[in-house]
């Protein structure tokens, strides 16, 4: 049964955030809409840090980490931050997860493919750091995206692959095919579907949408690491995730997908407020603990 805070955070997000996503005429006004972080657990230290050339932040836990994870912020691929984020990165630390989160370049000033370069210099350096089954990676919405881009682009090269991919209500198709931008239009909380097309086409910048590297759900998504996916039934991006977990199942990959009630999109973020969140956050911290213990690999 949801939560009664999940009835709380609708109303609160659609006039916060949608109405203001729905009168924004450019990436400028969308960020300011964005742009707000949550609080962040306690007892979490965030420092800087650069990995391949790239500046982000650590955040780590005061107890000995179980791993480390790449973790690729949302935002649409335009707005946010490591920072903005801090509430899901310190949420994996506390529960024992060493975090890296990229500042990775964002459109439209850097399009496509500049944050996959990004996150591919930061995987790869990880690499020399650290066994690849000491490795997982997550992200969501775009970040989610992100995050099985970078896995193509490092299979690309022959690079190992992490334990496992976290993804929380990840962007999987920017060419919008899913029916639920439709369905879901009304019921979504958060994102204002018809402006869906034009965050796509600042990441693109003319790309092809169907580019296996900008929508992963149209790659060949064999030899991928086990992947948890967690979406919300009422979100315009449910398709984009149940769509995946259909064809990785297809290739061959190991898919844990939930589709949880009445939540907004990426409602892992709240989790200092809704109950839900923390558990979300609960159980793809023990997916990923599961799979470091086990020395991961592909399904």
């Amino acid at each position: 049964m949801p939560s009664w805070q999940s009835y709380i955070v609708h109303p609160v997000l659609r006039f916060y955030v949608k109405r203001r996503l729905a009168r924004a005429i450019s990436p400028q006004q969308a960020r300011a809409a964005l742009g707000t972080s949550m609080p962040s657990p306690p007892g979490i230290v965030f420092t800087p840090g650069t990995l391949g050339g790239i500046a982000g932040e650590w955040a780590e836990g005061p107890g000995e980490a179980r791993g480390t994870l790449l973790y690729l912020h949302g935002g649409g691929y335009f707005t946010c931050s490591p920072q903005t984020y801090r509430s899901i990165t310190g949420a994996y630390a506390k529960r024992g997860l060493r975090v890296f989160a990229p500042d990775y370049r964002l459109a439209p000033e850097h399009p496509f493919p500049a944050a996959i370069e990004d996150a591919l210099a930061v995987y790869t350096a990880l690499l020399a750091q650290n066994p690849a089954a000491s490795l997982a990676i997550g992200g969501d919405s775009a970040g989610g995206g992100l995050a099985l881009a970078t896995l193509l682009a490092a299979r690309g090269k022959a690079l190992p692959m992490p334990v496992c991919a976290l993804l929380f209500s990840p962007w999987t198709d920017l060419a919008a095919t899913g029916a639920s931008v439709t369905t879901n239009a009304r019921r979504e909380s958060m994102l204002y579907a018809p402006r869906l097309g034009e965050c796509a086409s600042h990441y693109l910048a003319g790309a092809d949408p169907r580019n296996p590297l900008a929508s992963p759900l149209y790659a060949d998504l064999s030899g991928l690491p086990p992947l948890l996916i967690q979406v919300s039934e009422m979100e315009i991006l449910r398709d984009d995730s149940i769509r995946l977990a259909e064809r990785a199942r297809v290739a061959g990959v190991s898919v844990d997908l939930s589709v949880w009630r009445n939540l907004p999109h990426v409602w892992q973020v709240s989790q200092n407020f809704l109950p839900e969140a923390r558990k979300a956050l609960d159980q793809a911290a023990a997916f990923a603990k599961t799979a470091l213990a086990s020395g991961g690999g592909p399904a």
